[in-house]
């Protein structure tokens, strides 16, 4: 029998053509040895696949880099660069070990290394290259395996668990996260993230060299991860490192973008897409020093940011008090009675509450005093403004000088006590005394009042007993409201099932109506229409009467009362009541007069009342709601429908978000959930929602894309633009434009020539990249209202998603006198997951 060896060499040859055709090569091994380099195109794995190493170009640049990405998830995520200021021009480098045992990169001109690790071996050939399961890609020495280098030591943007914030004090290796230049260059940016290494630890965000955001190590540590993190503070190293409980957890991750954002963010597998859940700077009092030295930012007691003196101060600039109060200016305060000294003259402390204690970078502390001892330690320094115990509770921190970068917190923080001389003290203390006495005096009337609610109690039962209102306490507090608990919708349990609300009779509503006459009538959606109406007291209420034919049914009726009686914001819509008897579902919200956003940006004779600036104050107001809803709220809400007639004007034209119908409620570490009853409103729908059912934050942030370039063109997305371009709508056709760099044609006329050039620009340009085809590359809100509110570069926008309302018409019906458009809701069932 003969056996020809001419095919067998055929085939091998072939093999190997195709092995050389390949693009990237990946290598057997998670290590890199002096006779086995990385050329570009090859790729080193982790040992369990977890990353991958190698050459990669970001974005569209055109220049080559060594980096470490993680190996199963899509759209290549890179964690880590080498030669992030050193790039290669052209395909030809290569990573490998020199003779020295170092790791370097070469490209053509071999002699001379584009990096290096700058490590020498005695021992030429003695060390290897590893790729760990963390990502960190390590230099050991071959017989010891002791650690020579590590890629952690020097992070880029991307903070990976195991690897440090901190510096080391023998070293002075600074462990730092620090930006991109942007997504097309990873080269060291303008912002940077770790460890301060003046004053006590504290975890600072610079931008530009200046402090931007501050927060302590233990706060930090309490909501930025979870797991455990180790805490290491002596005399070789200060640092903070996340360890995760599991080893699902190693694709968490904490990001600082090119904006100057952190965001923290674990990969969800199931549904393949990064879940942030954790972000900052969010809002104003986040910023470093917003009220200057000795103020103090406090969001929580009142509708707008605004600063107050700490006590025993006054403002600056008294001619620009007003601006400083409200927006926070530079000036700070300074103490009152200057020429009075506090040394030694009746001084003493009062108590500031729940707050972020000062800038720690001039602080003292010592570990072995109680508050007490600090107390009287402070007192005797008179250059000792302050004092408070540390994040533990324990121990004593004091300050001298300025006071600076406090904020109060709505559900955290701790106790300052601020020096104050003898008058300002004296104040205080009458104060307290006058609110003890007012005590005594509640204590007195507590009783009456409980005997006056039990009578109120009573006569409120018997009335509603005879008024036959048996159903409406039925469906609040009886089983309808039980069964819609802990569904796995996406919606979970409300903290009390029972909404803070009166319930109006009927009687009452009817009459507050004019019994729904048309005249009353503001507009009709498809939950079904929504009235004007006074009540007895001259009240103006808004009434929304869920229709018996509505695809909102019982369901999104009860889940919008249970909602938004839990919802307390500027920019949301308030709930007064609600109405449920005979066979009518109805709620009452607070009466706002200007109607809706659509009454005036599609309505010619109305949109020149929207010069840019209120148009842009709009904007922010609507992305300040949003994000109460997403992150700042204590419940994490998915509105689901969001668009310009559900963004309600107040008399002074504030934005104020309504219909709660379609919300879902997220538990605290829930991003995303599935439904196969998708309801919305096409040309606001999220693709991954509207084709799958799959909704979370950035399906609301895909919406508020829609809607801010509805408000900067005054022309809606669910129409087609058959002159420019047949078959597009709204965001294709402005994508289209963007191409060409003619974005700014499709500004609405009726803003004439008078408008910010850039600003519009840049807020198309935020559109844009809300509106990106895939979720994961929308930016989250805290970091569109961080982009509103600052210059910084913008990275560039993906393909956008073109989703064209079903049977789009060039309008939307609306009731007569200019009343809110037809809410155009839409029930579609798509296939179970």
């Amino acid at each position: 029998m003969s056996f020809s060896i001419e095919p067998f060499i055929q085939i091998m040859l072939i093999l190997f053509l195709l092995l050389l055709a390949s693009p990237t090569c990946q290598l057997p091994l998670d290590a890199l040895t002096p006779n086995q380099p990385v050329r570009d195109g090859d790729v080193l794995v982790s040992s369990r696949k977890i990353f991958a190493l190698g050459f990669f170009s970001p974005g569209n640049s055109q220049h080559r880099y060594v980096g470490v990405w993680y190996n199963n998830v899509p759209n290549q995520t890179v964690v880590w660069v080498a030669n992030r200021d050193n790039p290669v021009n052209d395909s030809s480098a290569v990573l490998s070990i020199n003779g020295d045992g170092g790791l370097v990169i070469h490209g053509n001109d071999s002699s001379n290394p584009l990096w290096s690790a700058n490590v020498t071996l005695s021992s030429p050939n003695n060390s290897t290259a590893k790729l760990l399961d963390t990502g960190n890609l390590v230099l050991l020495e071959n017989e010891s395996q002791r650690l020579i280098w590590q890629g952690f030591d020097y992070p880029s943007n991307i903070l990976l668990p195991y690897m440090k914030l901190g510096y080391n004090r023998r070293s002075r290796m600074n462990w730092l996260l620090t930006t991109w230049k942007s997504q097309d260059d990873p080269g060291t940016g303008n912002c940077s993230y770790g460890i301060s290494p003046t004053g006590l630890p504290q975890l600072v965000l610079h931008q530009g060299g200046a402090p931007r955001y501050r927060t302590l190590i233990g706060f930090y540590t309490g909501k930025l991860w979870r797991g455990s993190v180790s805490y290491i503070n002596n005399e070789d190293e200060v640092s903070v490192m996340y360890v995760p409980d599991n080893e699902s957890t190693l694709t968490a991750r904490t990001t600082l973008d090119e904006s100057g954002i952190l965001e923290r963010s674990a990969w969800n597998d199931r549904v393949h897409e990064w879940n942030m859940y954790w972000s900052a700077p969010v809002e104003r009092c986040d910023m470093y020093g917003q009220c200057g030295p000795n103020g103090n930012c406090n969001p929580y007691d009142v509708d707008a940011i605004h600063c107050t003196c700490l006590p025993g101060y006054e403002p600056k600039s008294l001619d620009g008090w007003y601006d400083w109060y409200w927006k926070g200016a530079s000036g700070g305060c300074l103490r009152r009675n200057g020429g009075v000294s506090m040394c030694g003259n009746g001084e003493g402390f009062v108590k500031v509450e729940r707050v972020k204690i000062p800038d720690l970078s001039k602080a003292s502390f010592d570990m072995n005093l109680n508050l007490k001892e600090c107390e009287q330690v402070c007192l005797k320094n008179c250059s000792c403004m302050a004092y408070s115990s540390s994040d533990e509770g324990s121990g004593c921190v004091t300050w001298p000088g300025d006071l600076m970068d406090i904020r109060t917190l709505a559900d955290a923080g701790q106790v300052l006590y601020v020096r104050v001389d003898a008058i300002v003290l004296a104040q205080y203390a009458k104060k307290s005394n006058d609110l003890s006495t007012k005590g005594k005096v509640t204590v007195s009337l507590a009783s009456v009042l409980v005997l006056f609610l039990v009578f109120s109690l009573v006569v409120w039962l018997v009335r509603r007993k005879r008024n036959g209102t048996r159903r409406q306490n039925e469906f609040i507090f009886g089983h309808s409201i039980g069964s819609y608990q802990g569904q796995s919708s996406g919606r979970t349990n409300v903290d009390d099932t029972r909404p803070d609300l009166p319930f109006f009779d009927l009687t009452i509503v009817a009459a507050a109506t004019n019994n729904f006459s048309i005249e009353n009538k503001l507009g009709t959606g498809g939950f079904g229409s929504v009235y004007k109406g006074v009540l007895s007291n001259g009240k103006e209420i808004a009434v929304k009467r869920l229709s018996q034919n509505s695809c909102q049914g019982t369901e999104e009726f009860k889940n919008e009362v249970l909602l938004i009686s839990k919802l307390q914001h500027r920019n949301l819509v308030r709930i007064l009541g609600c109405c449920v008897q005979d066979e009518e579902k109805m709620i009452i919200y607070e009466y706002l007069p200007n109607k809706s956003l659509d009454f005036f940006i599609f309505n010619e004779s109305n949109k020149a009342d929207l010069d840019w600036t209120r148009r842009f104050e709009i904007i922010c107001g609507i992305v300040r709601g949003i994000l109460y809803l997403h992150q700042d709220s204590r419940l994490r809400i998915i509105h689901r429908d969001l668009k310009a007639s559900n963004i309600l004007l107040d008399a002074s034209m504030n934005p104020k978000i309504a219909d709660f119908g379609m919300a879902r409620i997220f538990r605290g570490d829930q991003n995303e959930a599935n439904t196969n009853r998708v309801v919305g409103t096409y040309g606001y729908m999220s693709p991954e929602y509207a084709l799958r059912g799959r909704f979370s934050v950035k399906s609301d942030v895909y919406s508020f894309g829609v809607l801010l370039l509805e408000i900067i063109t005054g022309r809606k997305n669910r129409v087609y633009y058959q002159e420019e371009s047949p078959d597009s709508n709204l965001v294709e056709h402005v994508w289209n434009l963007w191409l060409e760099s003619n974005a700014l044609e499709v500004v609405d006329p009726s803003l004439g020539e008078s408008y910010p050039r850039n600003e519009v620009l840049r807020c198309i340009h935020i559109a844009l990249l809300c509106v990106q085809e895939y979720a994961i590359d929308r930016p989250t809100m805290s970091a569109v209202l961080n982009m509103l509110g600052n210059d910084a570069a913008l990275p560039s926008p993906r393909q956008s998603a073109f989703l064209l309302q079903r049977n789009a018409t060039s309008g939307d019906s609306s009731t007569k006198d200019g009343a809110d458009s037809v809410n155009d809701v839409t029930c579609t069932m798509v296939e179970a997951r």
